[in-house]
């Protein structure tokens, strides 16, 4: 797994994709096609390692949202490490990441990665992205983070977009949020409810993670807008992550948080204080000026 540790905190990054099933979002609820703009990641990291290869090359998750026909806003760490045509080009982002909008995206058509192991990772580069680019499900798309994007202080400035290599329209998207409305909702009603998006793990500990790769949804409060910990302050907000309101957990980074019952986009999933993606999680704001400038301008 692509992990950041921050002190106690762990990145809640992109999944290394294994052989996964059943739901995704801690605890939460099946989305029941109510968030049919928001999909499934699956990007290719030249320089990441695959613990079942001898040479570099992984493949991981991660979640974003449809904005309008051929823009998807993910988190900056979900678009920052993208190969371009299965090679490292030394610049951040690339063309190696594809896109399902599918409840649950179908995986099938990727050749076992045990029959490539452990010394034609190339071989499996080479037959996946030909089997998701011949896909009618997935879209490729070429990845670009924050222009301010550090991937050694990946909080600062997580958010990133894909450009879809063909547009992909729907009857709605996501929308922006204006200037600061983060701020405003949070003065108004701290116990305003948002509502998280994603694909990513019902469950996670040190040795063992549950489910995975379906849309699930669940509703979350604001905490405060410092962050957790206090890491991403100004930036990132902490929102509730536990039993009774779900959660968001690793896979689900690049994730929309929405004010519930609407489409609009305030925050994105980020990161986690713990591996058990327990207690609070940290999202990204993407209120701010700087960031709606960078996806106006795409």
């Amino acid at each position: 797994m692509r992990a950041r540790i921050l002190t106690v905190l762990a990145a809640l990054c992109a999944l290394l994709l294994t052989t996964t099933d059943a739901q995704a979002i801690k605890g939460g609820a099946p989305d029941n096609h109510e968030h049919p703009y928001v999909g499934e990641l699956l990007f290719y990291d030249p320089t990441a390692i695959d613990p079942r290869f001898t040479d570099p090359g992984a493949w991981f998750t991660c979640t974003g949202t449809l904005i309008d026909a051929d823009t998807v806003v993910t988190a900056g760490h979900c678009t920052f490490p993208e190969g371009t045509n299965g090679r490292d080009d030394g610049h951040p982002g690339g063309n190696d990441v594809w896109i399902s909008f599918a409840e649950v995206p179908n995986f099938s058509i990727l050749p076992p990665s045990s029959t490539f192991a452990p010394d034609r990772n190339a071989a499996r580069y080479a037959a996946w992205s030909a089997a998701l680019n011949a896909s009618q499900e997935w879209t490729r798309a070429t990845a670009t983070p924050h222009p301010l994007f550090d991937d050694a202080a990946f909080f600062l400035h997580d958010v990133g977009v894909l450009q879809l290599s063909k547009p992909r329209p729907m009857s709605t998207y996501g929308k922006l949020p204006t200037v600061g409305l983060l701020d405003s909702l949070y003065k108004q009603n701290k116990q305003q409810l948002y509502t998280a998006v994603g694909y990513g793990l019902e469950g996670s500990g040190p040795k063992t993670s549950l489910g995975g790769d379906t849309r699930r949804k669940a509703d979350l409060r604001l905490v405060n807008l410092t962050g957790v910990g206090g890491i991403g302050r100004g930036v990132s907000a902490k929102f509730s992550s536990n039993a009774n309101t779900g959660g968001t957990c690793f896979g689900d980074s690049g994730g929309p948080i929405f004010i519930k019952g609407t489409s609009t986009l305030v925050a994105v999933v980020s990161y986690s204080k713990n591996v058990t993606c327990a207690g609070t999680s940290g999202a990204y704001r993407i209120d701010q000026p700087d960031d709606l400038a960078f996806l106006h301008s795409v």
